[in-house]
């Protein structure tokens, strides 16, 4: 029987991909993040109108908020560090859906990461959020979770901004609707985008943290008054 050595990056590997997976219980399913609000006004209404959307939600907002607070908690030295990072990121999520989806998502991700992937810091985290300390939010949880498993910081990035990239095209695929192949399409028209964004993320530094694309906001905002709703954001 031939011999099959473990890679060295194997561990990391398993892990980003365990916690980037759509199955995650983190009830990312039933949040658009706005993009709901431009369904409805037609602005996104097939493939090609999601695929340029999806690159503007990552380019614009996704990279200066959960983006770059994944790298900065990777990059953190301590609980007090990291407390500001929550703080910040969450300050930032200025439409109350997406502040709620945060906080909502992040006791998942929390829990999720703490059961499956301990380590002291993601214990020193939780104890945060018990407290009160700290909100609690999917991108530090998640980074502490890969950190711990050994993954560079570069891929833990990249995994996050693909997950949410992916759990958006999900639900485009239901909510335009879309279908199965053309969301495949979609996610690999996005691989250089994600790593164009990671690579822009590297260069900012905290006070990027947070920087806001007004339209998506405004768009994120009118969510709560339509009439009809499939996702909860």
């Amino acid at each position: 029987m031939p011999n099959t050595p473990t890679s060295p990056t194997a561990g990391h590997l398993l892990t980003l991909l365990q916690l980037s997976d759509s199955a995650l219980p983190t009830g990312a399913f039933s949040h658009s993040l706005g993009l709901e609000s431009y369904l409805d006004t037609r602005a996104v209404h097939d493939e090609a109108s999601f695929t340029l959307w999806l690159e503007r939600f990552l380019t614009q907002s996704l990279a200066y908020t959960d983006g770059l607070a994944v790298r900065l908690a990777h990059e953190a030295a301590g609980g007090a560090e990291l407390a500001r990072i929550d703080a910040l990121v969450t300050a930032a999520a200025v439409p109350r859906q997406i502040r709620e989806a945060g906080v909502k998502m992040g006791a998942r991700m929390l829990h999720v990461a703490t059961s499956v992937f301990p380590t002291p810091e993601l214990e020193a985290y939780r104890l945060q959020v018990q407290s009160g300390a700290c909100s609690g939010h999917p991108g530090i949880a998640f980074a502490l979770g890969a950190r711990g498993a050994g993954a560079p910081c570069a891929d833990t990035v990249a995994a996050y901004l693909f997950s949410t990239v992916t759990s958006l095209t999900q639900n485009a695929i239901r909510g335009i609707p879309i279908g199965q192949n053309a969301g495949q399409r979609v996610l690999r028209a996005m691989h250089a985008q994600v790593l164009q964004t990671v690579e822009m993320i590297f260069g900012l530094d905290l006070d990027d943290l947070g920087a806001a694309a007004p339209g998506l906001e405004i768009a994120q905002m009118r969510h709560e008054h339509l009439r009809a709703r499939m996702f909860m954001s």
